[in-house]
């Protein structure tokens, strides 16, 4: 007489991550996973599902996977803003919203042979002044255009510099005198060439002109460490333009890596303003709990056996962010990012 077949064993348990989706078979694979994720509310995220990426690019990739189980494709191709990837309710909705989503190019300023463009720029108040009063702290963009320097041409070398404020007022333009020789102009890139330079300021001057708009005018040996009086700093790979100015600036006030073809400081600074205005609009949750530092100082304050006994969105409430936030919160759950 032949057995009885064993029952069915019953299925373990996954324990799912609440921003990505993930699942894995153990809780202590999911606390790390969440520990080196840095999910939080400043992520990017699919408008349909909700899913967390790590960039707008792959929140893309997401909306146009073939191995999406969910129909974010479909809702999106009828509801969605190809440019910020926002999701509207009706299509009358999405038609007027595409209308001011889609910024207007720049009016070039050209690249008349001007030494310097300075205006009497200031900015009063502080950071935490304006965070109190309910006030997104203010933003300046700046952009360089390098010429090459080397028996190769291949040093890059800030021949001119641009910054304005988030009106779009030029505070600084002006064309720089590199501390070596110029080897190459890279004309068909920069449209400059040596007489642009013939009475372009020295490095040195540029650099203090510069200092002096971005730390409010403050000394910079008498600026606090938390850098209250000083302004963020927005550009193109701003990190790169920095080190060519042969400046340091902290690493918190910038906010950078947005990109486009246009090779002109001046509409580069514009376009990186205006995108980045529109970044800062987005609306997210704030997640910072005033009195609960444990809380809001991540893994970290917590032993292993506390992290175990946490639901999934427990945890997800407690992962501090290294995404550089465009809501500008200086708050801890806001951290500063490589």
């Amino acid at each position: 007489m032949a057995s009885d077949p064993d029952p069915p064993k019953p299925k373990t348990p996954r324990h799912k991550c609440p921003a990505c989706y993930k699942q894995f078979n153990r809780k202590l694979h999911l606390i790390e996973h969440m520990k080196i994720s840095y999910h939080s509310v400043h992520q990017p995220r699919c408008w349909v599902c909700q899913k967390h990426c790590k960039s707008f690019e792959s929140v893309r990739e997401h909306i146009n996977s073939p191995l999406s189980k969910t129909n974010c494709l479909k809702i999106f191709v009828e509801q969605g803003c190809n440019l910020c990837l926002k999701v509207l309710d009706s299509p009358s909705a999405l038609k007027e919203h595409k209308q001011m989503c889609c910024l207007v190019a720049p009016v070039p300023l050209g690249t008349k042979i001007t030494p310097c463009i300075e205006s009497n720029f200031t900015m009063s108040g502080s950071i935490m002044d304006e965070m109190h009063n309910g006030k997104a702290q203010k933003a300046v963009a700046m952009d360089c255009e390098m010429v090459g320097g080397g028996s190769d041409g291949s040093i890059d070398l800030c021949a001119r510099v641009c910054l304005v404020d988030e009106a779009e007022n030029i505070i600084l333009h002006t064309y720089v005198q590199p501390q070596i020789p110029v080897t190459n102009y890279r004309y068909e890139v920069t449209g400059l060439t040596e007489d642009h330079l013939r009475d372009a300021i020295p490095l040195n001057e540029v650099q203090d002109k510069i200092k002096k708009i971005l730390y409010n005018g403050e000394s910079v040996g008498r600026m606090p460490p938390d850098g209250v009086k000083a302004r963020l700093l927005v550009g193109h790979d701003i990190q790169h333009d920095l080190n060519c100015l042969r400046m340091k600036y902290p690493g918190f006030l910038l906010r950078y890596n947005i990109q486009s073809g246009v090779h002109d400081p001046y509409e580069d600074c514009i376009s990186v303003m205006r995108l980045y205005k529109r970044m800062r609009g987005q609306d997210h949750r704030q997640v910072f709990r005033l009195g609960d530092e444990k809380a809001n100082s991540g893994f970290d304050s917590f032993r292993s056996m506390e992290l175990e006994k946490k639901a999934p969105d427990e945890l997800y409430e407690i992962s501090t962010s290294d995404y550089k936030c465009w809501c500008l919160d200086l708050t801890k759950d806001c951290n500063p990012g490589s």
